[in-house]
Order: C-alpha cells, then sequence, then structure tokens
C-alpha cells in the first residue's frame, strides 16, 4: 500500500512537471502602457527608411508619431510637407532592435488599426542575429490590407518558403474580425510550438515537426525584436489611394509574460 501512495504521488509530481508550460502562470515581465508624453526610448526606435515594401515610406517625422490619452498612434500621411524627402507616402513605425528580445512567452498587443485603400499595418517579429531574410524565421502576428475582413498571422523560414510538397504544419491562417474595434493580438512562444491569439481565442499554431528540411522551426534559437508599423503601399497589399489618408493605427499597450 505505501509502495503505490509513492507511485501515485511520483506520477502526479511528475506530469505536473511536463505540463509546466500550460500549467504555469504568466508573470509580467515587460511592457508600454503609453503613459508618458513622448515615446519611451529606452524600449523603442522609430524604424528607419530601407528598401523594401514594408519600410520604404517610413520616417522620424515628428507628425507621424503621437502618444495622447495613453495610447501609441502611428500614421501614415500624403508627404505635403517634408520638401527634403522625395518619398510619395511617409509613414511611422517603431520597433525594439538593440533594445528588447522576447523569447518563450506570451506578447499581447491592444489596437485599433483603421483602414484605407493601401495600407498595411503589422505587428510582427524579426531575428535578433539576422541574416539575409528569412535566415533566422519571420513571425507575423497582425497583418491587415486596406479594408479587407480578415487579418493574417503567419511565420516564414527556409523551411516555409522551400520548394516542396511537404508544407506541414501550414504556415499561416487567416480570421475574420471587427479591425476597427479595439482587439488583443497575442503570440505564445515555446520550445515547440508559435500559438496565435486574438481576444484571447487561439486562431493559429505552428509546431516543431521531424523533417530534412532545413530551418523548419528556427523560432527557439535566439530572442526576437518586436516592430509594429503603420505601412503604405507595396506589392502585396496594392497601390494608395492618397483620398483615403491620413490613416493611423492606435496602440493601447504591449506587454510581455513568462511562465
Amino acid at each position: 500500500m505505501k509502495k503505490l501512495f509513492t507511485f501515485i504521488v511520483l506520477t502526479i509530481i511528475l506530469s505536473s512537471c511536463g505540463n509546466n508550460n500550460t500549467q504555469a502562470p504568466w508573470k509580467l515581465v515587460w511592457q508600454d502602457e503609453f503613459e508618458t508624453n513622448t515615446l519611451d526610448t529606452n524600449k523603442w526606435v522609430k524604424i528607419p527608411r530601407g528598401p523594401s515594401d514594408w519600410n520604404n515610406y517610413m520616417s522620424n517625422y515628428d507628425s507621424l508619431y503621437d502618444i495622447k490619452n495613453g495610447k501609441l498612434i502611428l500614421r501614415g500621411i500624403k508627404n505635403y510637407t517634408q520638401k527634403q524627402d522625395t518619398a510619395e507616402y511617409i509613414t511611422g513605425g517603431v520597433f525594439t532592435k538593440g533594445k528588447r528580445l522576447f523569447q518563450f512567452g506570451r506578447i499581447e498587443i491592444l489596437a485599433k488599426l483603421g483602414s484605407a485603400k493601401g495600407f498595411w499595418p503589422a505587428f510582427w517579429m524579426l531575428p535578433g542575429r539576422r541574416n539575409a531574410w528569412p535566415d533566422g524565421g519571420e513571425i507575423d502576428i497582425m497583418e491587415h490590407l486596406s479594408h479587407d475582413s480578415v487579418i493574417y498571422q503567419t511565420v516564414h523560414s527556409k523551411y516555409t518558403h522551400a520548394r516542396t510538397t511537404e508544407k506541414k504544419p501550414k504556415a499561416g491562417n487567416t480570421s475574420l474580425h471587427k479591425f476597427e474595434d479595439w482587439n488583443l493580438y497575442a503570440l505564445e512562444m515555446y520550445q515547440d510550438s508559435l500559438l496565435f491569439f486574438i481576444n484571447d481565442k487561439q486562431t493559429h499554431a505552428y509546431h516543431r515537426v521531424d523533417t530534412k528540411i532545413e530551418q523548419q522551426f528556427p523560432y527557439s534559437e535566439q530572442g526576437f525584436y518586436l516592430l509594429l508599423d503603420a505601412q503604405l503601399g507595396g506589392s502585396w497589399v496594392g497601390k494608395v489611394d492618397p483620398a483615403q489618408l491620413p490613416v493611423e493605427m492606435e496602440i493601447d499597450y504591449v506587454r510581455f509574460y513568462q511562465k
């Protein structure tokens, strides 16, 4: 009887340890509630201009950034005033590159997106050590296009872009939701899986699997930095309608939890 009791106790303990990822409580370890009047440069950097569709209109112009009533506001506008800048449009975006990397935890972003033809707001992540894309992976927590009724949640890597018929698990998913309302977008990062949520409902999952194809799950190998951007135009979202500008999205908070 004593041996049976000991066996039962040990089984319970081992079972508890094995489910630590799902059973342990979340603890808030990093956050920005945007309660100051200016952007916290200890946490964020304005995204610089670059050659890609996602950053070719990025600008540090003050009117693209605002913190009002505890919310970060990022805008996309027609460029009428910045005569030294030849870009037709200018947009605002921030990232934690060089400030904070995130790994093994839960990121939450409470936001209201807004919409316009050619508007491409996104919350996404890139690896801290990065080579030519998609080396190291990319995690798209939320992307929205123009006035679409869906948002996109996707992962990218050498595996997801490989010319193969394997393609399992599925790299991305779309979800219907009212994007102009306040929504909570979340990502949970584990050693063997990425779980995506909208308003605490799981909408997509990407798991580690056995495969000979390179980089099927690079997301546990290093920390990732977070990008929040309000981009306009590009080959995916299409042409911008300047009559629908300016456009903006509001972010109430960003929080990061760990077990």
